[in-house]
Parts: C-alpha cells; sequence; structure tokens
C-alpha cells in the first residue's frame, strides 16, 4: 500500500475493481481546507478515461507491473501473437489490449505490460517512434515543400497517415505511434 505522496506518472493504480495508469496529476493547496490530490486516469483494462481527487494522505493501491520486450510474429483469429524475445514462449492476445495495431509490423519489437500478482498480460506499447515504408501515394510535386498541406499514404502495415505532398511512394517515413502522425522523410 501506499499514499497519495507516492503517486508518479505512469504509475498503475487499482480504483474501484479496474487498473488505471496515471497520465497527469498535481495538488491543491488552500489556506483553510486540507491539500487535496487530483490525477488524470486512463484505464488499463477499459477504455475509460476519469479524473480523481483524494485528500492528502489517502491510501492508493498501486499494481506492481514489468514490462517485458516480446517480438509481433502475426494475427489471427486468436488475435495478436507475440513471441517473448528471452524464453521464446508466445502468447496471443486481444486487439483492444494492443496500443496501437494498425501500425504492428512482422517482427517488430514491442513492450508487454505484465501485472506481477496475476502475471496476466495488461497492455502492449509500441515504440514511440517507427519507421514505415510508403506502399502508396499519389505522386507529390518536386519542390512543394513551401506549404503544410498533407496528403493520404498506404504504408506497408495497411494504415492510412497523412504526409506532405513531397513523399513518394517507396520512401521510409517516420510516424508517431502515438498520435498516428507523420514525423519526417528517413533516409535508407
Amino acid at each position: 500500500m501506499a499514499n497519495t505522496s507516492d503517486i508518479s506518472r505512469g504509475m498503475i493504480i487499482k480504483l474501484d475493481g479496474s487498473l488505471y495508469t496515471v497520465v497527469e496529476f498535481g495538488e491543491n493547496k488552500t489556506a483553510r481546507a486540507a491539500a487535496k490530490v487530483w490525477a488524470k486516469l486512463k484505464g488499463v483494462d477499459n477504455s475509460r478515461s476519469i479524473e480523481k481527487t483524494w485528500n492528502s494522505g489517502d491510501t492508493i493501491y498501486p499494481v506492481r507491473v514489468e514490462r517485458k520486450t516480446y517480438q509481433f510474429l502475426y494475427k489471427d483469429d486468436t488475435g495478436y501473437n507475440f513471441m517473448d524475445s528471452e524464453t521464446f514462449e508466445q502468447i496471443a492476445l486481444a486487439e483492444n489490449l494492443v496500443d496501437a495495431p494498425q501500425f504492428l509490423k512482422d517482427g517488430q519489437e514491442v513492450s508487454v505490460l505484465i501485472n506481477t500478482e496475476t502475471e496476466q498480460p495488461m497492455s502492449v506499447e509500441l515504440p514511440d517512434k517507427i519507421v514505415v515504408k510508403v506502399t502508396y501515394s499519389e505522386p507529390g510535386l518536386r519542390g512543394d515543400t513551401a506549404t503544410r498541406t498533407l496528403k493520404p499514404a498506404t504504408v506497408e502495415t495497411g494504415a492510412t497517415v497523412n504526409v506532405p505532398l513531397f513523399v513518394n511512394e517507396g520512401e521510409l517515413i517516420r510516424i508517431n505511434t502515438k498520435t498516428g502522425e507523420y514525423v519526417e522523410r528517413v533516409k535508407e
């Protein structure tokens, strides 16, 4: 057990029978009343986002989480299949546990968060930025870099990303997996 002074960003806590990760937190102090601690929480085992306020010093229930490196193998009707990079043990997870499934490539390394109490996988996180190849895009115009106009492009994972006009088919681009946005072009 811990109290509200132990809250940190990224911590996973148990609240009303569900698990939440702390996205943001802070403290409100007033002259007369006791200090309050607030946190924005995102559901790990559900898709809810909530805000919670505690009195300073209240008990919270953190969950110990282990982060393991797994490799994405393939997707089938059982779900997304991953292999532990050390033990070569394979697991299949449902799509709702995967952070950004549209950007998964065969053989890609991901982090799987595992609840140490139950040994159950809780979520799969892709790296913040990944490099993918553009498989289809309308032809770009040379020298058209002055404006911030975007066009849709299909990448090797099948996802569609908006890219600048100068990006062509066959080029490698870096994208942000959290927002799904184009970051930069990558030279081979």
